[in-house]
């Protein structure tokens, strides 16, 4: 039996404690999940607190960018390291990392040092993603993974609800700092349920193997430019400024030279050979477009609700609940239907179809859309995603071995995370042209020199034609924007019709020990 075998499977005696175990390690999980999901969710409803103390106005958009970047530039890092050293010591040590950063983020006293503290936890946020993802990949076969999927999805909706509304209560009555503080107490009690139940094998290096500095190093570098081509892009600099096509072309050598640097490593810092796997690489390219879709539609359809039907900010938050709740949802059925059935293909299929159809028809709303209209159609859409979120990392964990389980998790979520900063940036640019573009048409463009987007209040204070026009423009944006979005989203449908369906490793009958994809051979080991 080999060491990753041993990974999942309970010691003689234990079978009938091992369930509760399990539980306990999943609820720590999920507590470090949240953490990491949470916290720039809680941190928006602060900024304007924040600025209003510390000062820094101009600066403030690297709060929310430093964590962003340090997230998605550590996230290979964090896999690799983990397949290499073991699961469990590097993931408490990224917990220990993403609560120092909260600390002295809370404890900053200028704009500066927020940023700074904030690049820290964003460096442990990237491991915890990575590290849920693996440890549950290690412990749990794909078989019976699916159980455990509306747990995942229902913490995601928590944060994307919760978020706003635990930012603004603790900012009102304890004051912003306690925004990062309060990760202080969850993160100790998953950092304690964690060492005390998760018990994993210790791996050792092989002797002689070293660590692929020189690819970390071009993989940061190009995942930096990458991100920060799509933050800075028509906000701070225009996409045609030589800041931005000089961030795009370094991005791309440096990417370039990575992968050429890795065919020749001895222990790459993400193995090309994972994407020989057609279902891995199939999966990796729809969990791009997944968070493309998502982030964009959690940005834009609480700016069309607030501009356009008047709902607060508070209240917009909470009218995507048709989306979100129909995600965990459908994540959840989907689940039990894979544990059941070991039968996966036809979830991202219906996914494309669904996301494609909630995109087009949010495309279709206008000033004259009731809230009922739009629930509607974030329901379709959430039902979409719904069938994507678990599916993607299922099967992409599924097509590797098990040694490779850390980089296979933090490829998958670096693709959903890349996918997220190109939706924003690029459904943010068409909506803001064409909002600037119809207001310029009214004669009403110094509304949108500085900004596209008003609040529900300031919206109140302007002289009813202006304020037609500009919610006539919203809805003109949000129109191109979810237009974008659908196009975008059908290629997930296109990827997913060539998906392999390979049967899922389980605890019934051992399976035969290879699943054959034609040139997608990959050797799997039974988990129990």
């Amino acid at each position: 039996m080999t060491t990753q075998q041993a990974t999942a499977e309970p010691a003689q005696g234990e079978s009938e404690t091992q369930p509760r175990s399990v539980r306990v390690v999943l609820l720590a999980l999920m507590i470090a999940m949240l953490l990491a999901m949470l916290d720039n969710m809680i941190i928006g409803t602060a900024m304007p607190t924040i600025v209003g103390e510390l000062g820094g106005l101009e600066h403030l958009s690297w709060v929310v960018t430093a964590y962003t970047l340090a997230t998605a530039a550590s996230t290979p890092l964090w896999g690799k390291v983990g397949d290499m050293f073991g699961r469990k010591g590097v993931f408490l040590t990224s917990i220990v990392i993403f609560l120092i950063g909260s600390a002295l983020s809370g404890m900053a006293q200028d704009m500066g040092q927020l940023i700074g503290f904030r690049t820290i936890q964003g460096l442990g946020a990237g491991g915890l993603m990575v590290g849920v993802m693996a440890i549950i990949g290690d412990l749990i076969p794909p078989r019976e993974r699916g159980k455990y999927q509306g747990m995942m999805a229902g913490v995601m909706a928590l944060a994307m609800i919760g978020g706003p509304l635990v930012g603004g209560t603790i900012t009102d009555h304890w004051g912003w700092r306690w925004s990062f503080y309060i990760n202080l107490p969850l993160g100790a009690v998953a950092l304690a349920m964690v060492s005390t139940v998760l018990h994993l094998p210790k791996k050792q290096r092989a002797t002689g193997t070293r660590i692929d500095f020189l690819g970390a190093a071009l993989l940061t570098v190009g995942i930096t430019a990458i991100v920060l081509v799509t933050t800075w892009g028509g906000t701070e600099y225009a996409w045609s400024s030589a800041t931005i096509i000089g961030l795009a072309v370094g991005g791309a050598a440096a990417l370039a030279a990575f992968l050429w640097v890795e065919t020749k490593a001895e222990d790459p810092i993400m193995p090309l050979h994972i994407f020989r796997s057609r279902n891995f690489t199939l999966m990796s390219l729809i969990g791009f477009i997944t968070g493309f879709v998502m982030f964009g539609a959690v940005l834009y359809l609480p700016i069309f609700q607030q501009s356009v039907q008047g709902a607060s900010a508070t209240n917009s938050g909470l009218l995507l609940l048709p989306m979100l709740l129909a995600m965990m949802v459908v994540s959840l059925v989907v689940g039990r239907f894979t544990t059941s059935t070991g039968k996966y293909k036809i979830f991202p299929i219906a996914g494309g179809v669904l996301m494609t159809v909630g995109l087009f028809l949010l495309s279709t709303m206008d000033t004259g859309s009731s809230r009922l209209t739009s629930g509607i159609y974030m329901a379709v859409l959430g039902a979409g995603m719904g069938f994507m979120m678990q599916i993607t990392m299922l099967v992409a964990q599924n097509s590797v071995e098990m040694k490779d389980m850390g980089v296979a998790s933090s490829s998958t979520t670096l693709f959903r995370t890349l996918g997220s900063s190109f939706g924003v940036a690029i459904m943010g640019a068409l909506f803001t042209s064409r909002v600037q573009d119809e207001m310029a048409t009214q004669g009403g463009s110094g509304l949108t020199e500085r900004t596209a987007q008003l609040d529900a209040a300031s919206l109140a204070k302007l002289p009813a034609a202006l304020r037609e026009a500009y919610q006539e423009a919203v809805a003109s944006g949000t129109h191109g924007a979810f237009l974008l979005a659908g196009a975008v989203s059908v290629l997930a449908f296109v990827f997913a019709l060539f998906v392999k369906e390979v049967a899922l490793r389980g605890a019934g009958p051992a399976t035969a020990p290879e699943a054959a994809e034609g040139d997608d051979k990959v050797k799997v080991a039974e988990t129990v």
